[in-house]
């Protein structure tokens, strides 16, 4: 058939039969797939509504629509046609979800979601179709929330940027972990403070920006790379210039929402440089100018073949939440009777004593929990165990917001959390290892891990693949925090032998403890 020029960009050439059909039942097919996942969706949506670093998801599906259609002459003389090959991946975006989902990783069941959506189209309307909107396809995964786990490294980054130009500069420093402090004034690198929501907006852009403004894929990866490295450097140079300003203005300025703003306004400045940078190479218009226009490749199957795909496809895509449905109501029919737990009064040398710190780790959704102090002649060691069992989203032991204390805390500070092999009753586990410090003077020596299944592990990622693990062969995934704190003064490594000999002694007693009050249940 022939269309009209303004139809298909002013191409007047013949747009292959068909192609209303399939896009109606693959818009559908689209809306049902958002529909079976609505509440990873609503997770989305909720995190784009409270966090200012991810507002930005609101754009990014429009965005991806308007990209798709500007590639819609080229689609227009391309057949679509179901390809049951996405079968595989389809499939597997379902496990991805479901395995995240049973371990409540949100922005895994996130990614997968929006993994499955170009799957999905593949499956839809052929491959063919997909290469031609690949990008726009994949741009869709800046709708995901992630990159929390970017902040601590981009904290310290900040932290030693800061520190190094101020050295440069002929200011004395003493530096705390990302706690430092100046003649004029003390200062501290926040979560706020990691560029981390610069980082993600430039990103975006840059991406989007390379995408639109450049044919060659080595400029398209050069473009890039700059949209993730200059923000980094950018945050480093906004952080120096706040402390500097506060230290010249007796602090009086740059101390207050001032901050915030020459911190936009400098990151809006650093953008603008970038683009007005790229504008140079830019080749999209000769690209353009060049390329022929490509001739109807094939026809199009009857709208039954799309038909049959729409149900197969959204019958593979079901399988994840129909599995989470079947788990979810397992696990509600089992015994919830209520943890007891009690910390034993002392094994061999270690007794129960009056605790001797107002602190308390900062944990949240436990199902039970117990404190307790012990001593030994002169050492004295806290301990906190907090038990989770059934575990779900914002109920887990895994998660960002279980930590020694907030990012901003009226008592206490923590210069520095680090990864450390220690032995834990004979055994060598990497513990996290935390330095804390009260307004009062006292300093603890922290190492917290996770047991899980048996097995102990302060890391992340390994204590989801054994809780997934757990709950694959059939186990509810629980697991248990274990935090030991102990005094010290002057260098902390002081400290370090006490917690040691208190792990030999009493873990495999706490243990026993926490096994016991969990068979009673």
């Amino acid at each position: 058939m022939k269309i009209q020029d303004s139809a298909l960009g002013g191409t007047g050439a013949e747009v292959v039969p068909g192609w209303p059909k399939a896009l109606g039942l693959t818009l559908a097919a689209v809306a049902a797939l958002l529909g079976l996942y609505h509440d990873t969706l609503a997770s989305m949506l909720a995190i784009w509504q409270r966090s200012d670093t991810y507002a930005h998801g609101y754009l990014i599906f429009p965005i991806s629509v308007w990209l798709i259609w500007q590639k819609r002459a080229v689609l227009a003389r391309i057949a679509p046609r179901p390809d049951y090959r996405a079968a595989p991946v389809l499939a597997l975006g379902g496990l991805a979800w479901w395995l995240a989902h049973a371990i409540d990783v949100l922005v895994v069941e996130q990614l997968a979601l929006v993994g499955m959506i170009p799957a999905l189209v593949w499956w839809m309307l052929g491959w063919p179709v997909l290469r031609a909107v690949l990008f726009p396809m994949g741009f869709l995964v800046f709708a995901v929330p992630m990159g929390e786990f970017l902040v601590p490294p981009l904290m310290n980054f900040t932290a030693d940027f800061t520190v190094a130009m101020l050295q440069f500069t002929g200011i004395p420093v003493f530096r705390e972990g990302t706690f430092f402090s100046i003649p004029s004034g003390d200062w501290s690198v926040i979560e706020a403070c990691s560029g981390l929501r610069y980082l993600i907006a430039s990103i975006t852009l840059g991406f989007l920006y390379a995408y639109m403004s450049y044919v060659s894929p080595w400029r398209r990866l050069a473009f890039m790379a700059l949209s993730v490295g200059l923000p980094i450097i950018a945050n480093g140079l906004r952080a120096y210039m706040i402390v500097m300003i506060g230290h010249l203005s007796g602090m009086t300025l740059a101390v207050g929402v001032d901050h915030l703003i020459y911190g936009w306004v400098f990151f809006g400045f650093v953008m603008l440089l970038m683009f007005w940078v790229g504008s140079f190479w830019t080749d999209i218009d000769v690209a353009q100018a060049a390329s022929p226009v490509p001739a109807p490749a094939g026809t199009a199957p009857d709208g039954w073949a799309f038909g049959r795909a729409w149900v197969l496809a959204l019958l593979v895509a079901a399988v994840g939440p129909a599995r989470a449905a079947y788990v979810g109501a397992l696990e509600a029919s089992r015994d919830r009777d209520p943890v007891v737990m009690a910390l034993p009064e002392g094994g061999g040398a270690w007794q129960a004593v009056p605790a001797f710190t107002e602190w308390t780790p900062h944990y949240s959704g436990q199902d039970a929990g117990a404190d307790r102090a012990y001593g030994n002649g002169a050492d004295k060691v806290a301990v906190y165990v907090r038990y989770y069992r059934h575990q779900k989203q914002d109920a887990e032991l895994i998660n960002s917001r279980n930590m020694l204390i907030p990012q901003i805390h009226d008592v206490w500070k923590m210069p520095e959390e680090r990864s450390v092999e220690v032995s834990l009753a004979g055994q060598p586990v990497t513990v996290l290892q935390g330095l804390l410090k009260s307004t009062a003077g006292q300093r603890l020596l922290v190492w917290r891990w996770n047991r899980i299944g048996g097995s102990r592990t302060a890391g992340d990622y390994q204590g989801k693949l054994l809780e997934a693990k757990d709950k694959l062969l059939g186990g509810s995934g629980e697991g248990a925090a274990f935090i030991f704190a102990t005094e010290y003064s002057g260098d902390p490594k002081t400290a370090e032998p006490v917690l040691r000999r208190f792990a030999e002694a009493m873990l495999p007693v706490l243990e026993h403890s926490l096994d016991q009050a969990v068979a009673r249940r």
